[in-house]
């Protein structure tokens, strides 16, 4: 896991105007919530007072707002945080009366973009840090969006990337929606090179698929449900063009060409929720089939494609990406997945991967983390540590760490 990256937190209309919502990412707890003007926010949710969660629930019984002035309210002794993090009202001194120095918590930036509450975890400076990825159809004419789907999956996220990027499984993992069988003497996976793109955050490749003829209007699968394709006519033999590739450890696009003029562009925004848990935003946008009517099926399809990987992720051993490429047996089918390893080893260089071990061993424990926000760079006195990182891989190989 790393920062210094933008991670989805929250759908936009999950985050209500007077209800905070506490989320867990990277191995820390968040707080998302919305300020006088309706701006999202987002805040490390421990407080420097005595380690209350800023995001934890009242007292039952008479409902009291934890949101006041658009400042989070800490439901222990009711130290009031706005949306910079800093401590603005301090009850125990008298409302009114200035906090002490120390009394702030960490504060990220946070773009509300696609229907998603996007916060930048870490420190880098806005000049440096990588860019949210713009997904150029949102909002344009000729495109619409099916309802963010969002998935909570019992696997790392880097196990759930590489496997939307492997070229290879959806004739094994996915029989239910046309690719069932293969001519054994015939069947290999055609070759394709990643090459790096998008700012320089990211790789992309094409691959072509041989596909089942695509049904007719109001032609219905073996399920008995009707398919979302609609007005396509049937073929006997046809080619879908897909690409796909990653932007950051995190984020990966997938564009499904299903003839030349119909077209979906797919966004999986993960948000690794620990070692072995994350949360994925999903974004499906689509130029046909654009009346609403059409949202429910292919929503539903999504969902049984998703189902199908989440059974078979759910089993892989061990958990986490292995570091070493000698801990597993790659071919060329697999080069998007050695692509993705590649970047992945460039952010280590740049020494912003979480160490795991160190931070599992005391965090909530003796000690309380924040991941480092960019008000760090420019200020002191703050009360807790830093999440520990790992050292840059060349300082890992001289210690054979990798």
């Amino acid at each position: 896991m790393y920062i210094n990256f933008w991670y989805p937190v929250v759908r936009s209309e999950d985050l209500s105007y007077d209800q905070p919502e506490k989320v867990r990412l990277l191995g820390v707890d968040l707080v998302a919530f919305r300020d006088q003007n309706g701006e999202a926010r987002v805040l490390s949710d421990t407080c420097t007072h005595r380690g209350a969660s800023l995001g934890g629930a009242w007292s039952q019984g008479e409902h009291r707002p934890r949101i006041i002035d658009g400042c989070i309210v800490c439901p222990y002794h009711g130290w009031e945080f706005n949306g910079d993090g800093e401590c603005v009202n301090l009850p125990s001194l008298g409302y009114g009366n200035k906090a002490p120095a120390r009394a702030k918590v960490d504060s990220y930036p946070v773009q509300e973009k696609y229907g998603i509450v996007f916060a930048f975890l870490g420190d880098e400076p806005e000049e440096t840090r990588i860019p949210l990825l713009d997904v150029e159809e949102f909002n344009q004419e000729g495109w619409t969006a099916n309802e963010i789907l969002v998935l909570e999956v019992p696997y790392f996220y880097e196990r759930s990337i590489e496997n939307g990027i492997d070229p290879s499984h959806n004739e094994f993992v996915h029989p239910t929606h046309g690719h069932s069988s293969i001519d054994r003497e015939t069947y290999s996976v055609p070759d394709y090179t990643p090459e790096d793109h998008r700012q320089g955050w990211g790789f992309w490749f094409w691959a072509q698929f041989d596909s089942p003829p695509l049904p007719q209007k109001d032609h219905h699968t073996a399920g008995g449900q009707d398919t979302p394709w609609g007005d396509v006519k049937t073929v006997d033999h046809m080619k879908v063009f897909v690409g796909g590739g990653t932007y950051g450890p995190n984020i990966m696009p997938t564009y499904i060409n299903i003839t030349e003029d119909k077209m979906f562009r797919q966004y999986f925004f993960e948000a690794p929720v620990d070692e072995h848990n994350t949360k994925i935003f999903f974004l499906n946008m689509r130029n046909f089939l654009l009346d609403p009517k059409h949202n429910g099926p292919i929503h539903a399809r999504n969902k049984v494609i998703a189902g199908q990987d989440i059974q078979i992720l759910s089993t892989m051993c061990p958990e986490q990406t292995p570091l070493k490429p000698t801990d597993e047996v790659l071919v060329p089918s697999d080069n998007a997945v050695a692509a993705y390893r590649g970047w992945l080893e460039k952010f280590d260089d740049k020494g912003w991967r979480i160490d795991t071990v160190a931070f599992n061993a005391r965090h909530g424990k003796d000690k309380a983390f924040a991941i480092p926000s960019p008000a760090r760079r420019t200020s002191k006195n703050w009360v807790l540590d830093e999440i520990p990182l790992l050292k840059d891989r060349a300082d890992r190989k001289e210690k054979n760490e990798v």
